[in-house]
């Protein structure tokens, strides 16, 4: 049984055979691979994107997907997460996608081995599909040649999921990856830090944008978003004439993050990221409910 709590869970073979189906998947929709199969999702935190790119790629598998409601669940009466998982692995579902705060709860429950676990986040540790998609959306675009590409994170990366399972995955290809942000932002790492993105703007050549979370920090950092969207937000300003490609895992806080001329100008790469998370997440699927339990048979 394989799941997916993050992507290192993923050998490079497993990972380039999801980028070639999901090619592969763009170019002519599959036949039902997964008729028959029945998916749950169990997001306990709110989420568009995802959670609608899963029932979506799981729609077009031919896969039959019931969402269930957290709020309305018997976790809000006491019962565990295990016992709450354990109870729906009772009515033999072929594998759970589930969201949650705590970092560690996708690992707990892939670890009582009932069924195949998908990790659509956690915490502020892991979004494996999110990272799988940014870096498929790069791939894409640089023809496979991801050796040695700069890329900058810039934001509040010490909050984020989405950069902390970028960071990892895009590390495993030979990227050059440099974080942006204010200290208080920032996590502790050894890759390359910096402040203000002017320190490496003629250098990247793709800069991957996160939401400001100002409300996560304690203290306040800056008096509200308009002072840091001064300092971090994306605008044609600061990216002039360069041929960076900007990218957002969503969801977009409009001229805070990136400014709305960057949003419609053909460097913003958003909308192609949302394309393709529904297909790397069909190739996902593939991959564990189909691909995975025929090698497991052999």
């Amino acid at each position: 049984m394989q799941h997916l709590v993050d992507t290192d869970q993923l050998s490079r073979e497993q990972i380039h055979s999801i980028f070639e189906d999901t090619r592969r998947f763009k170019e002519k929709l599959p036949p039902p691979l997964l008729s028959g199969k029945l998916l749950f999702t169990l997001f306990f935190e709110a989420s568009t994107r995802t959670r609608s790119s899963f029932e979506v790629a799981a729609k077009r598998l031919g896969a039959e997907i019931v969402h269930l409601d957290p709020s309305r669940s018997s976790t809000k009466k006491g019962e565990t997460l295990e016992d709450t998982f354990a109870n729906l692995c009772a009515m033999e579902p072929d594998g759970v996608i589930i969201r949650h705060s705590e970092n560690d709860s996708p690992s707990r429950l892939a670890e009582m081995e009932m069924v195949p676990v998908i990790n659509a986040g956690a915490g502020n540790y892991a979004h494996p599909t999110q990272a799988l998609l940014d870096l498929y959306t790069l791939w894409e675009w640089f023809e496979g040649d991801l050796e040695g590409r700069k890329v900058a994170i810039v934001g509040d990366i010490v909050n984020s999921r989405v950069a902390a399972s970028d960071i990892r995955l895009f590390g495993r290809f030979g990227m050059d990856l440099h974080l942006v942000a204010p200290k208080p932002f920032m996590p502790v790492t050894d890759l390359p830090r910096h402040e203000r993105i002017e320190e490496i703007l003629d250098e990247v050549e793709v800069i991957i944008s996160l939401r400001a979370q100002l409300e996560r920090h304690k203290k306040p950092i800056f008096d509200d978003y308009a002072e840091y969207a001064r300092h971090y937000c994306i605008t044609e300003e600061l990216l002039d004439d360069r041929g960076i490609l900007v990218m957002h895992p969503g969801p977009v806080m409009r001229n805070i993050d990136i400014s709305d001329e960057i949003l419609d100008d053909p460097r913003c790469m958003v909308m192609d990221q949302v394309r393709n998370g529904v297909y790397v997440r069909m190739a996902v699927l593939k991959l564990l409910l189909l691909d995975a339990n025929n090698f497991y048979r052999l």
